[in-house]
C-alpha cells in the first residue's frame, strides 16, 4: 500500500513547501469567490481547505491532483439547494453540509463496489456541455459582481441577464475600473509571468486601494468581516424527506467529480510516471466530502486550475495541500480582519477569469469539426443546464450518452472474409456483391456482441450477403465468432430466426473460433444443437469445401489458370491441386 506523500524527499521538500505557498495564495481568493457562489459565508470556502484537505492529501494515491470546492461544484449546489432553502440563511447552510456528506457517502459506495466505471458515461461532450452551463451561469453573476449590479445570484439564468441588462444604468464606476484593471493584471501576467500568484496580487491592490480612498464610502462593495477562529465538528440535523430530495444533486456532484477527478490524476500520473489507485482515489473523494460536511464547508471536487498550477511549480507530492491546511488555519485565527475589505468587483474577476476556459468554446469547435452528432449531445447539454438546471442536465446527459451507445452498437462492422494471395496483407476494401469466401462458402463476422441493439441488423447483413451471391450457390454459411462476447435473450432470438432462413433455403449453418464464454451462451439458448463448431475459418472450408474429382484435378495440374465453372465468376484461378485454399483468410467488408 502506497504511503502518504508520496515522493517526498529531503532534496525535494524545500520546492514543495514554497509551492504549497503559491497554493495557498490561489486557492483562497477563489474558495471564498466559490463560496459566494454556492451562496455561503466565505467561511465555508476556508473551512474546505483545512480539515478535508489534510484527510484528502493523506488518503489518495495521486500525487499532485488537488481537491477543493470548484466553480462547477459551487453552481451545482448554489442551483440544487436555492429551490430548497433561501440563500444565505442557516437551513440553506444545513442542507449544503448534508448534500456533502451524501455525495462523500456515494464516493465510498463507488470504492467499494468498484463502480468508478459509471462515470465513462459522462463522455467529453457531455462534460464539456455540462460543466460549460454551468460556468456560463456563474460567468453572468461574476459580471454583475465586477460592474457592481445588484442581482440574484440564486435566481434562473434568464432572470439573472434580465437582472443584469435592466441594471446597467446603475453600474458603479469605480467597481467597473477595478474590474477591467483587475482583468488586466490577471490575463497579462498569467501570459508574461505565470507563475507569480497574480490572484493574490490582485487582492492585495484591491484591498489596500480600497482602504486608503474609502471606496466601500463610494458604493463599492467589499467582503465584509469574516468570523475568525478554526472550523468547529458539526452536522446536519434534517428530515428524512429533505435528506432524500438531496440525493439527486449528491449523485450529480459525485459522478461529475469522479469523472473528471479520475481522468486528471490517470493523466498526471502517465504524466509523470508514478502509479495511482482510482479506487483509493474514491475513497480520498468521499472521506475528504465528509469531512466537509463536518466541519461547516461544501462539497469538494477536483481542481484542474489548481492540479495544472502546482504541475507547472513542480510539485509532485501532496504536501502543498498539507502547507494550504495550516497556512488557511492561521489566517482564520490571525488575520479574518485583513479579508474584510476586499473588493467584490475584484473577487469577481478572479472568478470570471478562472471559470473563462469552462465554457467550452474552443471544445465546441473542435466538437463540431469532428463529430456532429456529439456536438449535438454536448449542446444539448449545455442549454438543459443553463435554461432548465444542472440536475436536469445531467439526467439528460445520460440520456443522451446512451443514444450515443446504442447508436455506435446497433451498427457494429460485419465483415464477409475472403481469401487472399497477399501472405500479408491482414485487411481488404468492401467485397464486391455476390463475393463468396470460397466456393458455396460464406464466412462471416460480427465485429460485437450480438444483443438487442444489433440482432436484427446481423440478421439483414447475413441475408443480404446470401442473396448478393448467384442464386443456389451458396450451400454453407459459417459465422466466426471471435469478437462475438456475449448473447443476451433478443440477439438469440433474432439468430434463432435467422437459423430458420438459412434452412428454408437449403443452407447450412456452422460456427468458427467460439470464445468459451460465448460458448456458454448459445448452449444456453439452444443455438450450438446440431451445428458444427470449427476451431479456425480456414478448418471450416476444408471441411465444408466438396472433394475435388479426378478430372478437375489433370484440369488444375495442366490448366492451372482455367476457368473453373463451380467459382465465382470474378474469381482469378481456380483451386490448386491439393483441392481447399491455404491462403490466409482476410477481412472485407460487407455491403450490409
Amino acid at each position: 500500500m502506497q504511503k502518504p506523500l508520496a515522493g517526498l524527499t529531503r532534496k525535494n521538500v524545500v520546492r514543495e513547501a514554497i509551492a504549497g505557498v503559491t497554493l495557498l495564495a490561489i486557492a483562497i481568493p477563489l474558495n471564498i469567490g466559490y463560496a459566494q457562489i454556492a451562496g455561503l459565508p466565505p467561511t465555508a470556502g476556508l473551512y474546505a481547505l483545512i480539515v478535508p484537505t489534510i484527510i484528502y492529501a493523506l488518503v489518495v494515491s495521486s500525487r499532485q491532483l488537488v481537491a477543493s470546492p470548484d466553480a462547477a461544484a459551487a453552481a451545482l449546489v448554489a442551483s440544487s439547494i436555492g429551490g430548497l432553502a433561501v440563500a444565505g440563511s442557516a437551513d440553506y447552510a444545513t442542507l449544503a453540509l448534508a448534500q456533502a456528506i451524501l455525495s462523500g457517502a456515494m464516493f465510498l459506495l463507488l470504492a467499494f463496489f468498484k463502480l468508478g466505471f459509471l462515470a465513462n458515461f459522462l463522455s467529453k461532450p457531455i462534460l464539456v456541455g455540462f460543466v460549460g452551463g454551468l460556468a456560463l451561469d456563474i460567468l453572468v453573476s461574476q459580471i454583475a459582481k465586477m460592474l457592481g449590479v445588484p442581482i440574484d445570484s440564486g435566481g434562473e439564468f434568464v432572470d439573472k441577464v434580465v437582472g443584469l441588462v435592466t441594471g446597467l444604468g446603475t453600474a458603479n464606476l469605480i467597481s467597473v475600473i477595478i474590474s477591467i484593471v483587475s482583468v488586466a493584471i490577471l490575463l497579462l501576467g498569467k501570459r508574461y509571468l505565470g507563475a507569480v500568484p497574480w490572484a493574490l496580487v490582485v487582492l492585495v491592490l484591491g484591498t489596500i486601494v480600497v482602504m486608503v480612498a474609502d471606496l466601500d464610502d463610494a458604493g463599492v462593495d467589499v467582503l465584509g468581516a469574516v468570523p475568525a477562529g478554526p472550523p468547529t465538528l458539526t452536522w446536519p440535523v434534517i428530515e428524512w424527506t429533505t435528506w432524500l430530495a438531496l440525493i439527486p444533486s449528491a449523485i450529480a456532484l459525485t459522478l461529475v467529480t469522479t469523472a473528471e477527478g479520475l481522468l486528471v490524476s490517470r493523466s498526471y500520473s502517465e504524466k509523470r510516471g508514478y502509479a495511482v489507485s482510482p479506487n483509493r482515489d474514491l475513497i480520498a473523494f468521499g472521506l475528504g466530502n465528509v469531512a466537509a460536511g463536518a466541519s461547516g464547508s461544501f462539497a469538494m471536487g477536483s481542481s484542474t486550475s489548481r492540479t495544472a498550477a502546482m504541475d507547472q511549480a513542480g510539485s509532485r507530492t501532496q504536501l502543498p495541500s498539507l502547507v494550504l491546511a495550516v497556512g488557511t488555519l492561521l489566517l482564520l485565527l490571525f488575520g479574518t480582519a485583513l479579508l474584510a475589505d476586499i473588493p467584490s468587483p475584484a473577487i469577481g474577476a478572479i472568478v470570471a477569469v478562472a471559470i473563462l476556459p469552462l465554457l467550452g468554446v474552443r471544445e465546441f469547435i473542435a466538437l463540431w469539426k469532428l463529430d456532429r452528432f456529439e456536438f449535438a449531445i454536448g449542446a444539448a447539454c449545455f442549454l438543459v443546464t443553463l435554461f432548465v438546471g444542472a440536475i436536469p442536465g445531467i439526467l439528460v446527459a445520460f440520456v443522451l450518452a446512451l443514444i450515443n451507445l446504442a447508436k455506435r452498437a446497433a451498427n457494429p462492422a460485419i465483415d464477409v472474409l475472403a481469401t487472399n494471395d497477399s501472405p500479408t496483407d491482414s485487411l481488404l476494401d468492401e467485397a464486391p456483391a455476390g463475393s463468396m469466401t470460397a466456393p458455396g462458402i460464406i464466412v462471416i463476422r460480427l465485429a460485437a456482441p450480438l444483443f438487442f441493439a444489433n440482432g436484427v441488423v446481423f440478421n439483414q447483413a447475413v441475408q443480404r450477403a446470401v442473396k448478393a451471391a448467384p442464386e443456389g450457390e451458396v450451400h454453407s454459411l459459417v459465422v466466426d465468432m471471435e469478437a462475438v462476447t456475449d448473447v443476451d435473450v433478443t440477439g438469440a432470438e433474432a439468430f434463432t430466426a435467422l437459423k430458420q432462413w438459412l434452412a428454408a433455403h437449403d443452407i447450412a449453418l456452422s460456427f468458427s473460433r467460439v470464445r468459451s464464454d460465448a460458448r456458454e451462451r448459445l448452449v444456453t439458448f439452444g443455438l450450438l444443437e446440431g451445428e458444427p463448431v470449427f476451431p479456425t475459418n480456414r478448418a471450416a472450408i476444408e471441411a465444408l469445401t466438396p472433394p475435388v474429382g479426378w478430372v478437375e484435378r489433370l484440369r488444375d495440374r495442366f490448366f492451372p489458370h482455367a476457368p473453373n465453372a463451380d467459382q465465382r465468376g470474378h474469381a482469378d484461378a481456380a483451386s490448386e491441386a491439393s483441392g481447399p485454399p491455404t491462403e490466409p483468410i482476410q477481412i472485407t467488408r460487407s455491403s450490409n
